[in-house]
């Protein structure tokens, strides 16, 4: 008989540890590498985020890499596309996932989050002391990741383990970027209807090296206005933990699934339901109903936060998303109407992905 508890133990136990000595040595800031908490894939967003668990397709090599030794088929590829705050942000996703054997597979991910045609005004007043609009030039403020991923099934039934090799590029016009490494694990046990699942990001911490190339007249300007001129630098984003638990219920033509994350940071205290200093918990659930595994309704809570009223007081926002899905033989169209924490005035983006599934021909 296999005991889960011991296993649960081996697997997360070295987890947890790296995680608190982690989080009581380094010195770094909040919100890190941001853009890659956002989320992917229309289907998870619209469940808030609560992925952890259930995803098992492409997208499980950003949400779950274990996972990936779901996909069936013989490749999958899997795209996304949204706008935030009214379009000013552009945010892009793809992936495509290759089954190795019918116990491991690997994925690779890109997500590009962008504001393009940002005005640079830092020249706009000529050596004459003049306006002179035509010295104005625009740039790109760009953050990439890159995924690249492997998931094993283990001697154990129903136990599976994965991991990221992550790339962080961030690049601000010609003044600024940087270059980041970083490294993911994860594990899945599946008993039944019911998964268990861990997800560590950046179990290493993710180290971003910043370089900035200011040219003479740029650095005239900051000084000018009494700004500090920007110097290389190394920003550390510290591990966070992800436990998550799903379960599935089957009828006849319907079913429903249910999926609990709770989302473990430790860059210090957050605007969560559960803030605590270096540790802080937000939950996430989400639900998906299907109709004969061809419509699909999803609906999902997150983002809890508290936040003085117009009156001083202090009360709790709750961010709830919904979505919905089609499948068509092996091409899969989801959306979602989510946001990324705009609670104060409800500004939803519309999340559209695709994915498809290609088999060999017998």
């Amino acid at each position: 008989m296999w005991n889960v508890n011991g296993w649960a133990v081996r697997i997360l136990g070295p987890f947890c540890l790296f995680f608190f000595v982690q989080s009581g040595f380094a010195q770094t800031a909040k919100y890190s590498n941001e853009f890659l908490n956002i989320g992917v894939g229309a289907r998870s967003l619209g469940m808030s985020g609560a992925g952890v668990a259930s995803s098992s397709d492409a997208t499980a090599g950003y949400w779950n890499p274990a996972n990936l030794t779901d996909v069936k088929a013989d490749l999958e590829i899997a795209g996304m596309h949204a706008e935030y705050f009214a379009g000013i942000a552009q945010y892009d996703y793809g992936a495509i996932v290759k089954p190795i054997d019918s116990t491991s597979a690997i994925a690779l991910s890109v997500i590009r989050f962008g504001v393009d045609g940002i005005p640079n005004t830092t020249q706009l007043i000529d050596g004459d002391g003049n306006l002179n609009y035509d010295r104005i030039t625009t740039f790109s403020a760009v953050d990439y990741g890159f995924l690249l991923s492997y998931a094993k099934k283990l001697n154990v039934p129903g136990l599976s383990i994965g991991g990221n090799v992550k790339v962080v590029h961030r690049k601000i016009g010609s003044f600024a970027q940087s270059w980041g490494f970083g490294l993911d694990a994860a594990a899945t046990y599946r008993k039944k209807n019911w998964r268990f699942a861990v997800m560590a990001r950046d179990i290493t911490s993710t180290y971003n090296a910043w370089s900035f190339t200011l040219d003479e007249a740029t650095q005239e300007v900051f000084v000018a206005t009494n700004n500090e001129l920007p110097e290389n630098g190394l920003e550390i984003t510290l591990p966070k933990l992800i436990l998550a638990t799903s379960y599935k219920k089957d009828w006849e033509k319907f079913s429903v699934l249910g999926e609990i994350n709770a989302v473990l940071s430790t860059d210090g205290r957050r605007n969560v339901l559960i803030s605590a200093d270096p540790v802080s918990i937000d939950p996430v659930i989400g639900v998906e109903g299907s109709y004969i595994n061809m419509i699909f309704v999803r609906a999902g809570l997150g983002n809890i936060q508290k936040v003085k009223n117009f009156r001083g007081a202090e009360e709790y926002t709750i961010q709830p998303n919904i979505g919905i899905g089609l499948k068509l033989g092996n091409f899969f169209l989801d959306y979602a109407l989510t946001d990324i924490g705009d609670n104060s005035d409800a500004l939803y983006s519309n999340v559209f992905s695709l994915r498809f599934q290609v088999f060999k021909q017998n």
